[in-house]
């Protein structure tokens, strides 16, 4: 088992740049599979999900090349396959491989996705919209089988779902005639998607707002794209300066993706300097609580982030309270807080934080990606040695992630155990 090892109670002073975003990458990946060309991506983050993602498309046949962060594609030779759960198992993005494949194929074959365990992410709403658009499905407990030449309709998604927008947008790319979403995620990452496959010769437009229109077109051809950067990796160097009174600088990233957890920093009484592709955050006294904070859909609050803002609030002066309406497993760090000392009271879907002035070094298990990093800022911010176990999750989404701390100050390392 990995572990991280953490001296915490020092505050993180510095600068870092930031990595292309994990959640654009992924779909983008998936959607090289429907290009009869050559696919080159620059910034693209060196992630466990992204070397599955790969071998995912190496099973479909794709040639790849990687040169640190620019990864080459060709996809000219590639053939339908069956993505068996060792391929699968590892991440729900493999879901959009579903509608990248019957685009590109007409046919589809795979296990069922897995990844972080937040509770039930039923796939139905991908399915009935592939459906809708001609699909015709052959499941088993263990397979989604489908197959079927796609043809554009209108989509009205009951949620703003944003696998099921990405899978559809996929699907629709070549398919026959107009496909119209409504109530489509308006993410960042569905901006990129959109951005992408328009490079390759895509006609989609809307990407962005609750409507997004796809022409079908015959085929995809080469291109040449760089990944935006990550916002859910931003936050958390930031969260990681708030929590341990520090003053750090986030290079190479727009503030326009991350409106919602600056305004959560400046809530918490955090300074911040916004400049035209960095933010600084200084803070320098005890935190300020967040008096009622609930997870939503983009614009609004990330549940991604949640766990981050979470772990700063037990150090708050006050009262904080947020309301998870996404996961419903999202609380998985909550008793592994309270071995820090910390005063967490959780409430089905609602968690209510008691700050304290100071935490206790403690040894932590994670359970999930954004959990992992945000116990990591915890124990930074806890001084003594503290233990997080499963530290692997880390690797799902964040790039150097010890080493960009210790570029910060802070003492960290990984091991084996």
């Amino acid at each position: 088992m990995q572990k991280i090892w953490v001296e915490g109670g020092k505050p993180l002073v510095g600068e870092i740049n930031i990595h292309g975003a994990k959640n654009a990458l992924l779909p983008i990946l998936a959607a090289t599979i429907m290009i009869n060309g050559e696919t080159i991506i620059h910034n693209a983050p060196n992630l466990s999900d992204t070397a599955a993602s790969l071998d995912i498309l190496r099973k479909l046949g794709a040639n790849i090349k990687q040169e640190r962060s620019t990864i080459i594609i060709n996809t000219s030779s590639a053939y339908s396959a069956i993505l068996t759960e060792d391929l699968t198992g590892t991440m729900r993005s493999s879901i959009i491989y579903l509608g990248a494949m019957l685009a590109r194929f007409a046919k589809a074959n795979l296990a069922y996705p897995g990844g972080c365990k937040l509770g039930p992410r039923p796939i139905d709403i991908h399915l009935n919209a592939l459906e809708k658009m001609g699909a015709k499905f052959d499941n088993s407990d263990d397979n989604i089988a489908a197959n079927g030449t796609l043809t554009g309709t209108k989509i009205s998604l009951p949620v703003a779902s944003v696998g099921a927008t990405e899978n559809i947008i996929l699907a629709a790319t070549l398919a026959k005639g107009v496909t119209t979403i409504i109530n489509a995620a308006k993410e960042p990452e569905i901006i990129d998607l959109a951005n992408f496959l328009n490079s390759a010769g895509a006609k989609i437009s809307g990407a962005g707002t609750p409507t997004i229109i796809i022409e079908g077109v015959p085929q995809l051809g080469s291109t040449e794209y760089k990944i935006m950067p990550d916002r859910i990796a931003a936050t958390t160097y930031l969260a990681a300066a708030a929590i341990t009174r520090g003053d750090v600088t986030i290079n190479k990233i727009s503030s326009n993706i991350l409106t919602a957890s600056l305004e959560t920093f400046t809530q918490m009484g955090c300074d911040l300097d916004i400049k035209y592709d960095n933010i600084r955050l200084k803070s320098s006294a005890r935190l300020k609580p967040l008096a009622d904070i609930e997870t939503a859909v983009y614009p609004g609050f990330a549940t991604d982030v949640q766990p981050l803002f979470l772990a700063c609030t037990t150090l708050a002066n006050g009262t904080s309270k947020f309301t998870e309406t996404i996961f419903e497993n999202r609380y998985s760090i909550n008793n592994e807080l309270l071995k820090f000392g910390a005063k967490v009271q959780t409430d089905e879907q609602v968690a209510t934080i008691y700050g304290k002035r100071r935490l206790k070094p403690a040894n932590v298990t994670a359970q999930d990606l954004r959990g992992a990093a945000a116990l990591t800022i915890t124990a930074l911010a806890a001084k003594g040695e503290s233990i997080i176990s499963n530290a692997h999750f880390i690797d799902r989404g964040y790039e150097n992630f010890e080493q960009n701390l210790k570029q910060l100050g802070a003492q960290i390392a990984r091991f084996n155990a």
